[in-house]
């Protein structure tokens, strides 16, 4: 089966501009959609009803939650509400998936805005299985889990694929690969790129992420920074590179998404995010005729 390439779909018109015409080409195979990204806000922009829907009758509509924060305890509040609107999100029109991150956001009343690294252990685990339980229940298809760009120490990175191999066969879910955020760790710490991935069920592998980010202080780099993932610049070739590597290696997998955040493109980076598409996309069907 051939690879999608497809889109993590924004809500501003900054994205809609930028990538309009790779729509209009008809080159985006799928859409990711990070359905959580509205709640609590106004209605969506008129755009994005018909697209979803589109998709989603083609059975290339993908669900990506970024709030639910899998790796908290949280008894009902949170994640009850959270499931209650899942459910009516999926009512509305079939996913093909729902997957979310591994880490955590909030603990008790503090909430850091963004999923933060757990120290792996048998305490994290109950509560990654018991929460990813309750998300597949509503879901009603196959959920999984993206990886985390962020570690505190040098050897987290390695514990992290042993975790997810074992909460991701609890429920048979599937594992999102974001490269860049395995290329943040790779960077941040020196870490072999090759012994770092086979530490990860990439038989679970049914999704790719690839997206750009940042250097920590901005004006570092690789020698003397720490690399972000910001979702606000172009993907590196290091990132594609990864990608060509790690495809042949995951054989279940069914889509490669490029992720931008649309509120960071001019004009001139939205001719490189559709450059940075089609060089996914190059890349992609390299493999798959390699």
């Amino acid at each position: 089966m051939a690879v999608h390439v497809g889109l993590s779909l924004m809500r501003d018109d900054a994205y809609r501009a930028a990538v309009l015409p790779l729509l209009e080409q008809g080159v985006v195979d799928a859409l990711e959609w990070s359905f959580d990204q509205g709640w609590g806000t106004d209605e969506l922009p008129q755009w994005i009803p018909p697209l979803l829907d589109h998709y989603a009758g083609a059975g290339r509509l993908w669900g990506h939650g970024v709030t639910f924060s899998a790796g908290s305890v949280d008894g009902e509040s949170r994640h009850s509400a959270w499931l209650d609107r899942l459910a009516r999100e999926v009512a509305l029109r079939p996913l093909r998936g729902v997957s979310e991150h591994v880490g955590f956001m909030v603990a008790g009343a503090l909430d850091a805005g963004a999923p933060l690294p757990l120290v792996d252990g048998e305490g994290a685990r109950t509560v990654l299985r018991r929460n990813l339980a309750r998300l597949a229940a509503v879901a009603g298809v196959p959920v999984g889990l993206e990886n985390l760009a962020l570690a505190l120490d040098a050897d987290e990175p390695w514990q992290q694929g042993p975790l997810l191999a074992e909460v991701l066969a609890h429920v048979d879910g599937y594992l999102v690969l974001d490269l860049h955020n395995l290329w943040c760790q790779i960077a941040n710490f020196g870490l072999d790129a090759d012994a770092l991935l086979a530490t990860y069920p990439l038989e679970r592998v049914r999704c790719m992420h690839v997206a750009g980010g940042s250097w920590w202080p901005p004006t570092s780099d690789a020698a003397t920074g720490f690399r972000r993932d910001t979702h606000d610049h172009a993907v590196p070739a290091e990132v594609l590179s990864l990608l060509s590597r790690a495809l042949p290696r995951c054989p279940a997998t069914e889509l490669v998404v490029l992720e931008r955040l649309g509120n960071t493109l001019s004009e001139l980076e939205a001719e490189g995010l559709r450059r940075d598409f089609f060089a996914v996309r190059e890349r992609v069907e390299a493999a798959d005729h390699g």
